[in-house]
Formats: structure tokens, sequence, C-alpha cells
């Protein structure tokens, strides 16, 4: 798959480009993800909102990924 990045007038990346036929594929394999830039459901925002305020609320509840997994393979 060929790529090209596409730079503001700062250099900054801010986008990527990739050809029609690459994006067909893409679409053949993951059907669903034309929707991925719709808007969230409302009692998603609202779980996420919860679960972030329970971070605010105690940052030591959370648990490095690799401590999850080692915990997991036990």
């Amino acid at each position: 798959m060929s790529v090209n990045y596409v730079s503001n007038g700062e250099g900054e990346t801010i986008a990527v480009q990739i050809a029609i036929s690459d994006w067909e594929k893409i679409k053949d394999k993951y059907h669903d993800v034309d929707a991925l830039d719709t808007d969230l459901p409302d009692w998603q925002k609202n779980l996420i909102d919860k679960r972030l305020k329970a971070i605010e609320d105690d940052p030591g509840s959370i648990q490095d990924i690799r401590g999850l997994f080692e915990e997991l393979d036990k």
C-alpha cells in the first residue's frame, strides 16, 4: 500500500492519502469502516464520562496494560 502524508505550512502531518484501490480493499475487509465517523450514542458518551470521572477521582486505580496481561496469564 502506498501512503502519502499531507503536511500543513508548519510541517506537521495532518492527513494521510491512500489510493482508491487500497481504500476499496480496506472497505472489502472492514465492511463497517464508513460508520467509524458517526457520533457515539449518548449512553456510550455517558459511560465514558463516568469512567473518566472515576479515573480523575482515583488515578491509582488504573493499571498498566502489561500488568493486566500478566494478571490474565496467571
